[in-house]
């Protein structure tokens, strides 16, 4: 029995982390924007409610699974008008279109701790793919509570006319070109 047991460790694979579910924490997530505004400055934006979860295998540095649904009408800039505007048909529409959903069809990394996340972002019902620069700033147990948590930073840029949104393109009043901005933290999932 012994030499069974004692060959049965020796031929034993080493443990492996697995990969672990996150999901977005809304108390530490920022989707912002920032748009051109008649060419003075631009406008800093941002949506206040989304959810949403990944797999990350922490060993491996690889992520899959991402799924985001953000709220369209939780847009803010700080202007109570624009704001009522942006939910209106010449931009979100979000009567229409009550969410903007991004979900991811591939991850590369380009080092240690960067990457890109390749995905489909849906926009007024329009789907087109789009491709994040993230990084991923750091992971471990959190110093509050007893979580897990991974930090993560993200940026891309797209063109609302891409998602039917031309209202005042022409005239460079609003500016075709939105940069994103994304900065969360995600709590890994108790098993």
């Amino acid at each position: 029995m012994l030499a069974a047991l004692a060959a049965a460790l020796v031929h034993a694979a080493p443990a492996v982390a697995a990969p672990e579910r996150y999901r977005l924490d809304p108390e530490h997530l920022s989707i912002g924007f920032l748009v051109g505004h008649i060419g003075y400055a631009d406008v800093l934006g941002k949506f206040l409610r989304a959810e949403g979860d990944f797999v990350l295998d922490e060993k491996a540095r690889t992520v899959s699974d991402i799924k985001v649904t953000i709220d369209a009408a939780s847009v803010f800039s700080n202007h109570e008008a624009r704001d009522d505007h942006v939910r209106k048909a010449d931009f979100l529409d979000v009567a229409r279109f009550p969410t903007i959903t991004f979900v991811s069809t591939g991850a590369t990394a380009t080092g240690p701790d960067t990457g890109t996340i390749d995905g489909d972002l849906t926009i007024r019902g329009v789907t087109r793919p789009v491709t994040l620069d993230v990084t991923l700033n750091k992971t471990g147990p959190y110093p509050f509570g007893d979580n897990y948590v991974a930090g993560v930073s993200a940026r891309t840029t797209i063109r609302r006319s891409d998602f039917g949104m031309t209202y005042a393109v022409e005239n460079g009043w609003v500016g075709d070109e939105v940069q994103v901005i994304i900065e969360l933290e995600a709590i890994r999932e108790r098993s």
